[in-house]
């Protein structure tokens, strides 16, 4: 039997919503690098290349075919080399590791910080060795990592800092926009974060001259003329495409993030009870996700989906614990704080266009559950 009155589901993202929000404009933008017969580093590149730079306060921006690849790009520009150990998290999902390894280099982890849920600045000094060339932190969720706290202990060893922005974009930290902290910074751009493409895509940041040369070099073949390999490179181009949607959803990032910000408001006002994310004065979150925590979280997604409520888990199991890190010799235990939130985390809906009624009906579902749950 079909039920007519059953409530719509609510998904964690609606990327058709945001496509009907901006039709007209992408459209034309599509439309444009069509006709235009330029598939490959054209106009549209060239433009939003300088755009996206300025945007994240930063001096040089380079284009690239995707977030992993800007990170292992962005190591070696900065002269990561094979056996060389770059400092990250462990909570951010496989990407940021499979980035350090593709430049030949080694995964060291740290904990994270139990509030920010990112790079913990306190466990950095016991993670240094003389092979330490690089540190990733990861501006998770949204929320920006403590960057000064970093960078006091890496500018004085010469260490580099390279920003994971994958989930960031437009977050504030200090006033200053994420992706221009450090000495380089990655994006990612696939299509579910707060700028997202329509297929895949990269970006990397910086305000060094050499380094941007550098990575321009690696992206395409060492080729800074035409069939002439000054060097070894990867073809790893962002397309004319891509460039030109993102042209068009750069316009209204800040405004989409302040939607998310509204209703990360509205879930933190309504579910009191709830462990919900903490934003530090220092910083701007862009609540790419609104992540709870629960002892009970598999409970409560479980009671959620039929309810009409999607949820993820970002992310079930820590870098660290992989079956493909399992060379680095980490057991149960090596990060006690970031495999307390593995078990923890849940990922309710969240997206600009997200109703404000949905926002309520999954805030009054959780309520609900925690408690019937005890907490």
């Amino acid at each position: 039997m079909t039920i007519t009155n059953a409530p719509a589901r609510i998904p964690v993202f609606d990327l058709k919503a945001q496509y009907e929000a901006l039709k007209p404009e992408l459209d034309a933008a599509v439309a444009r690098v069509l006709a235009s017969g330029w598939f490959i580093q054209g106009t549209e590149h060239g433009a939003f290349e300088q755009e996206f730079a300025t945007y994240c306060e930063a001096a040089h921006g380079v284009g690239v075919a995707s977030g992993t690849d800007a990170i292992r790009i962005a190591l070696q520009a900065l002269g990561v080399a094979p056996g060389d150990e770059v400092v990250t998290v462990a909570n951010a999902g496989m990407p940021p590791v499979v980035a350090i390894r593709e430049a030949g280099a080694v995964p060291v982890f740290v904990d994270v910080d139990p509030g920010t849920r990112t790079f913990d600045p306190t466990k950095l000094h016991a993670a240094i060795t003389p092979k330490t060339r690089a540190v990733l932190p990861v501006h998770l969720f949204g929320h920006p990592a403590d960057v000064d706290a970093i960078l006091a202990v890496v500018r004085p060893r010469g260490i580099a800092l390279v920003e994971d922005c994958a989930q960031a974009h437009g977050a504030r930290y200090q006033g200053r926009r994420v992706g221009g902290l450090g000495d380089a910074a990655a994006f990612s751009f696939y299509p579910t974060k707060n700028l997202g493409a329509y297929g895949d895509g990269g970006f990397i940041t910086t305000g060094d001259a050499d380094v941007a040369d550098r990575a321009r070099l690696l992206r395409g073949y060492g080729w800074r003329k035409k069939y002439v390999s000054e060097s070894h490179g990867i073809n790893s181009r962002l397309d004319e495409l891509q460039a030109a949607i993102l042209r068009v959803k750069l316009r209204h990032l800040d405004a989409a993030n302040e939607e998310r910000r509204r209703r990360a408001r509205l879930y933190d006002e309504a579910l009191g009870g709830v462990a919900t994310p903490v934003e530090q004065p220092w910083a701007e979150s862009v609540y790419h996700l609104y992540v709870v925590e629960s002892d009970h979280r598999d409970e409560l997604r479980a009671a959620l989906d039929p309810a009409g409520v999607a949820t993820d888990i970002h992310y079930p199991l820590p870098s660290h614990l992989q079956p493909a890190c399992a060379d680095l010799g980490l057991a149960m235990g090596a990060l006690p704080t970031t495999e307390r939130l593995a078990k923890q985390v849940l990922s309710l809906p969240m997206y600009p266009e997200l109703p404000i009624q949905h926002v309520e009906r999954v805030a009054e579902h959780v309520g609900r559950i925690v408690r019937e749950l005890g907490g």
